[in-house]
């Protein structure tokens, strides 16, 4: 079921609070996909469109595949699912690795997870603009 980004609705919304485990997808230079656990958050007020946001060592492979795709970024897409409800949320792809983008997607990491990851000077935050959301919550 298709989700409005722009008005994405409060179980939607809230769905993307909870703690789940998430999965990112993203494409290997060879165009097959490649799938990881991952915890990842939603910022709707992020952005036109809202941003994901995946935190990373800069040495993984999610973080290559990103990079591989050039400056224009890859495609990607962060889902969740808890029983019968899932969501999906899909959009373009770049690694940011300035030190107040880091800062503040381990911020909502913590929030959304309740514990601080430990400290890593290898981090960077995988950054997706979204494009479209889909999702039964």
């Amino acid at each position: 079921m298709a989700v409005d980004l722009r008005d994405p609705g409060e179980t939607f919304l809230a769905f993307w609070r909870e703690y789940h485990v998430c999965t990112l997808t993203t494409p290997r230079p060879d165009g097959t996909p490649h799938v990881v656990a991952v915890g990842g958050t939603y910022a709707p007020e992020d952005g036109e469109r809202g941003i994901a946001r995946v935190i990373a060592n800069r040495h993984s492979r999610k973080v290559a595949n990103v990079l591989a795709a050039g400056p224009d970024g890859a495609r990607a897409a962060l889902c969740q699912v808890a029983g019968r409800h899932w969501a999906t949320l899909e959009g373009v792809a770049r690694i940011r690795a300035e030190p107040e983008e880091v800062a503040y997607a381990v911020e909502r990491y913590t929030a959304r997870y309740g514990r601080t990851p430990s400290p890593n000077p290898d981090r960077v935050v995988i950054e997706i603009t979204l494009t479209r959301a889909m999702g039964r919550t």
